[in-house]
């Protein structure tokens, strides 16, 4: 397990359409928190919640990147989309995990890496 770090949760969309937010499973609000990682999931705690939510890393089907999710503009920092699935429907979670570019990228090749190994 890493270490935990700050971050912002954007949101959860369906089928990637920004004006399609998907409320529920606690994926609703949007906030500032914590998350870190083990070998198996995601997980982003929300400040003032007790439970985190959770990716498991092997239903996340690809890691995506942009400026913009579930109707926010973040500017110059980059967001990590992970693409799940529910029910066959395609979502869409986006997080900030770092102001800095290189650590973004950094957060996102190790995810990347935790996606790529479950394939094996």
């Amino acid at each position: 397990m890493m270490m935990k770090r700050k971050g912002h949760y954007l949101g959860t969309e369906i089928d990637e359409t920004w004006w399609k937010r998907y409320m529920k499973d606690k994926l609703f609000v949007r906030g500032t928190g914590e998350y870190w990682f083990d070998d198996e999931s995601f997980y982003f705690r929300r400040y003032l919640t007790k439970v985190p939510i959770m990716f498991h890393f092997k239903n996340i089907v690809a890691v995506k990147t942009g400026h913009w999710h579930a109707g926010r503009w973040v500017g110059r920092n980059s967001v990590i989309k992970l693409i799940w699935e529910k029910d066959g429907v395609p979502m869409s979670s986006g997080f900030v995990l770092s102001r800095d570019a290189d650590a973004a990228d950094d957060m996102l090749r190790r995810i990347q890496e935790h996606i790529n190994t479950d394939d094996v």
